[in-house]
């Protein structure tokens, strides 16, 4: 049931636990289900297929099995013969004491989207269907394009969902964002309960190295649009965040010298455009609703290099063809004509370019995961990314991790390494994301711009008019708010209709009026937004400062400990006299501990490498906890405490 679904994503949110890996958010959930269904044989299909009656999420057999594992450990369910039967009494899942605060979240998102609705072309008549265009928008946060993953998102398939469901949910995210930050911060929850969800759909994701150091994210040309700023301030946050994460966790984010030069022909043709007639797309658009000129695109392509190194990204020359790491590009370019339409033939042949550029930086290696992928080209187009990953899987059966994942899916596996040290993330995903979808497609622009030609050939509008509803920002706002982004859905009185919505923002006694609400409201958003910008800040540095405090002393007492083996085996070796009784003490205390790393390592497998990483988690909770006591900083949410 998809209300399920939205509680269960609300209450991974509520439970998340920082310290443990992402399978233990899966515990509660399985535990409730051996509790309520008492199944017998207890085995991962079984348990699966109860977890999605019960609480409407998709989770792998796979993932099930795993944690199935942990309990038994713990010996309250013993396997027999490839199945769990239950031996001994389970522990309280306290799903229960939970589900109270995620319902809370719940009902202020679907009431206030019912709401919202009532004011749009398409009012929500029941929570059913706001449920379930909730879980629509919710399901386009997937995470593909890597093979470890057994699936894109835990969200079941929904059957009678529109592509205008997106569109409302995402208008109606924009609105609560500028006007209601506590309906805001519940839809919230449910965005980090999808993207925690998402690492249950990785068995594999919490062995995963903690860092992406030796790894290099090309970004694409849209993508450097977006960090620059040139889509709007939604967007930019959210490449630059990502940015500032993949950096912290020891990434290098740059770009391909070709992506360089095809972003400044990019910003000269939007440039060149800007004051024309005939000038659309995402730049030009954006630019005049932000008021920037012509002078200023034509600067900041004279200044692009230095731009891009401000905000962490570097430019490096494109590798040159290699005939033993080269790409079959004719196949490739068909690959990619079955799942992007190209109206510039230039920007596909830099695609292409780009993707061939990443298998000679790979150089035939076989990646088995992000984490040792050594270059990725990164995209906000997911049907590029879809067609590179076909490719991989047809042409390169080894391939394990895409020459090209999109942004979100980046942001979302990288966050899950550090929840705590990107705060903002979540935030500037969904608010990238629901912008992005209130753009109009190129079909419905077409259509839109056709139907208007066709008005003013026929009298019907005048040319003042015509250019008004070519060129203002609004007007290709009520675009998507009278058709909801549905080409279907225009007609000559639907252009009609924005004329007069557009010509009733103009007169002077609305903007003023319009003004001083949004002056009220900016003030009240702002005054927030600096609070939890602040809160943020200090959670932001007191984890990283006690993730490198941890880091460090780890690393002192592994080496301290490496160090008394070595010093015991050598002593041993070279018959050390040991005449004196403290000597003596000394050296059978090394001898000691090598004999008991050694007895560790032969029966649980345990390395002073996993030592090593086990001691850091351990300190890092440890700091974490004192730090934030000390400051009066509560990090209840994030470290799983009442």
């Amino acid at each position: 049931m998809p209300t399920n679904t939205l509680t269960s994503l609300a209450i991974l949110k509520v439970n998340v636990n920082q310290g443990s890996d992402y399978l233990d958010y899966l515990r509660p959930f399985i535990l409730q289900v051996l509790v309520e269904n008492k199944p017998d044989p207890i085995t991962g299909n079984v348990v699966s297929s109860h977890i999605q009656q019960q609480f409407g999420l998709e989770i792998p057999e796979r993932a099930v099995n795993i944690v199935l594992g942990r309990i038994s450990k713990q010996r309250f369910i013993k396997k027999e013969s490839g199945v769990y039967r239950q031996i001994g009494e389970l522990p309280d899942p306290r799903i229960v004491s939970k589900r109270a605060e995620a319902e809370r979240h719940i009902g202020a998102v679907l009431h206030g989207l019912q709401q919202f609705s009532k004011e749009t072309v398409n009012p929500m008549l029941n929570d059913e269907v706001a449920v379930n265009a909730t879980c629509a928008f919710l399901g386009e946060f997937g995470v593909t394009c890597l093979r470890a993953y057994l699936r894109g998102t835990a969200i079941p398939d929904l059957e009678r969902t529109h592509h205008a469901d997106i569109v409302l949910v995402s208008q109606y995210v924009q609105h609560i964002q500028r006007t209601d930050p506590i309906s805001f911060n519940s839809f919230l929850v449910l965005v980090q309960g999808h993207m925690l969800a998402n690492a249950l759909m990785c068995p594999d994701l919490h062995n995963a190295p903690q860092t992406y150091k030796g790894v290099s994210f090309y970004f694409d040309t849209p993508l450097l649009v977006q960090a620059l700023g040139l889509e709007g301030d939604n967007r930019k946050d959210a490449a630059r965040e990502l940015i500032a994460l993949l950096t912290k966790l020891g990434g290098k984010v740059v770009a391909f010298s070709h992506s360089r030069n095809e972003l400044q022909g990019v910003i000269y043709g939007a440039a060149n455009h800007l004051e024309s007639l005939n000038g659309r797309g995402s730049i030009v658009l954006e630019a005049r609703k932000a008021g920037v000129s012509r002078a200023d695109l034509i600067c900041l392509v004279d200044s692009l290099e230095d731009e891009l190194s401000k905000i962490g990204i570097e430019v490096q020359t494109t590798p040159r063809y290699t005939e033993q790491h080269q790409i079959d590009e004719t196949v490739f370019e068909q690959v990619l004509e079955d799942e992007v339409s190209y109206y510039n033939a230039r920007a596909r042949d830099d695609d292409i370019n780009s993707v061939r550029s990443i298998y000679v930086l790979r150089a035939n290696a076989v990646v088995s995961s992000l984490e040792k992928a050594k270059a990725v080209l990164v995209t906000s187009n997911a049907a590029f990314a879809k067609a590179a990953w076909n490719y991989g899987k047809q042409y390169r059966a080894s391939e394990n991790v895409s020459s090209v994942i999109t942004d979100f899916s980046l942001a979302n596996v990288a966050w899950l390494k550090a929840p705590m040290g990107a705060p903002d993330v979540p935030v500037t995903q969904l608010l990238a994301f629901s912008y992005a979808a209130l753009k109009p497609s190129s079909d419905l622009l077409g259509k839109y711009l056709k139907e208007i030609e066709l008005l003013e050939s026929k009298g019907a509008i005048d040319a003042s008019q015509h250019q008004l509803l070519r060129s203002s920002p609004i007007a290709y706002q009520e675009l998507m708010n009278l058709t909801l982004g549905q080409d279907t859905a225009l007609t000559g009185d639907t252009v009609s209709e924005i004329i007069d919505r557009v010509s009733s923002e103009i007169k002077k006694e609305e903007l003023e009026r319009l003004n001083e609400e949004q002056k009220a409201h900016q003030e009240t958003k702002d005054a927030l937004e600096t609070q939890q910008s602040r809160h943020q800040e200090v959670v932001r540095n007191l984890y990283w400062r006690c993730h490198r405090r941890a880091k460090r002393q780890s690393s002192m007492l592994s080496g301290a400990l490496a160090m008394l083996a070595v010093a015991g085996l050598l002593a041993s070796l070279i018959g050390l006299s040991l005449a004196n009784p403290i000597l003596s003490w000394l050296v059978g205390l090394v001898l000691g501990v090598f004999v008991v790393l050694s007895s560790l390592n032969l029966i649980f497998g345990t390395t002073l490498k996993s030592f090593h990483g086990w001691l850091q988690k351990k300190l890092l909770r440890r700091y974490l906890k004192r730090e934030s006591t000390s400051i009066g900083v509560d990090l209840s949410v994030w470290m799983g405490e009442d």
